[in-house]
C-alpha cells in the first residue's frame, strides 16, 4: 500500500466555503494528502451585503485542538492561516516547538479580500517578530509582504524581490510573494526566493474569474506538496499548475463572490 501523508491547517472557517479552512482541506485532498484542521475563528457573511462577522474560538479550545493532532496523530506538514491575536500566535509558536512540527508554511493572514488595512495590528506584529522565523515557506500577499518587509508599498517585480530579501532576513527559509490582482500589469507574477536565487513564474492574468480563497489555497497546496516530500521548488511549480486551473474554472456563488474550482485539475 502506498504511503499516506497528513497535513494540518491552523486557520479560520469561512462559512461560504471559498476560503480559510474549507479551501485548505479541499486543496490538501486534491494534492493527495489527508487533511486535519484546527479552527481559530468562524467567519459568517451577511446575505444582505456580504459583510463579514468574525467569531473567535477561545484559546483553550484552540490549544486542545492542536494537542489532538500534535500529541495524538502527528503531521507531515502544517500551515497557518488566520491568527487573530498575539496570544494565539504565541500558542502556535509554542506548539511548533512542543510537537516538533516540520514543513511549516506560514500564510500570514493580515487583511481580508478587498481590504488593504491590517486587521489586527498586535497579531500582525507577533507574526512578524515571533512566527516568521519558523517558516519553511511564507506566502504573504503584497500588502502583508510590505508590512513584513518594512516597505511602504509593493508595486512591481523589483519591489517583490526586495520584499523577499527583507522577509528572508526575519528568518523565513523560503519566501513566496504573489503579485495577485492588485498589480495593474496584464501578467500574474509569483516569485520564490530561497535566500540565494529567485524563481519567477509569469503567466497571463485571467479575466472574468473569481479569486476568493486563492491565497489560502496556494499556501495549502504548497503545504500538501511538502507533506508528500517534494522540494520547495517542485512544490512551488506544482502549486502553480494547480492554482492556474482552479482559478480558470472558478465559478459564481452569489452576486457578491465566487469560488475556486479545486477539482479542475482532474476534470
Amino acid at each position: 500500500m502506498a504511503e499516506k501523508f497528513k497535513a494540518l491547517t491552523i486557520a479560520g472557517s469561512d462559512t461560504s466555503g471559498s476560503a480559510g479552512m474549507e479551501a485548505d482541506l479541499k486543496s490538501f485532498e486534491e494534492i493527495g494528502v489527508y487533511g486535519m484542521a484546527v479552527l481559530t475563528v468562524i467567519v459568517a457573511q451577511s446575505p444582505k451585503n456580504w459583510a463579514h462577522d468574525i467569531f473567535p474560538i477561545d484559546i483553550t479550545t484552540v490549544e486542545r485542538q492542536i494537542t489532538t493532532v500534535g500529541g495524538g496523530i502527528g503531521a507531515d506538514a502544517i500551515k497557518t492561516g488566520m491568527l487573530g491575536s498575539a496570544a494565539l500566535v504565541e500558542l502556535v509558536v509554542d506548539s511548533i516547538k512542543k510537537y516538533n512540527f516540520k514543513n511549516i508554511v506560514i500564510d500570514p493572514v493580515m487583511v481580508c479580500k478587498g481590504i488593504d488595512a491590517i486587521m489586527v495590528p498586535e497579531a500582525a506584529a507577533a507574526i512578524k517578530t515571533k512566527l516568521v522565523k519558523y517558516a519553511d515557506v511564507i506566502t504573504p500577499n503584497t500588502i502583508e509582504a510590505a508590512y513584513l518587509a518594512d516597505m511602504e508599498k509593493i508595486e512591481n517585480v523589483d519591489d517583490i524581490k526586495q520584499a523577499c530579501i527583507n522577509i528572508h532576513k526575519l528568518g523565513a527559509k523560503n519566501v513566496v510573494i504573489k503579485s495577485g490582482s492588485r498589480f495593474t500589469s496584464d501578467k500574474m507574477t509569483d516569485i520564490l526566493f530561497d535566500g540565494k536565487d529567485f524563481l519567477i513564474e509569469e503567466k497571463p492574468k485571467l479575466t472574468g474569474v473569481y479569486n476568493s480563497g486563492a491565497g489560502c489555497s496556494f499556501s495549502a497546496a504548497m503545504t500538501a506538496c511538502l507533506a508528500k516530500g517534494l522540494t520547495v521548488h517542485d512544490a512551488f511549480k506544482t502549486t502553480q499548475t494547480f492554482m492556474q486551473k482552479a482559478v480558470a474554472e472558478s465559478f459564481k456563488l452569489n452576486q457578491y463572490t465566487g469560488a475556486l474550482c479545486h477539482w479542475a485539475a482532474r476534470q
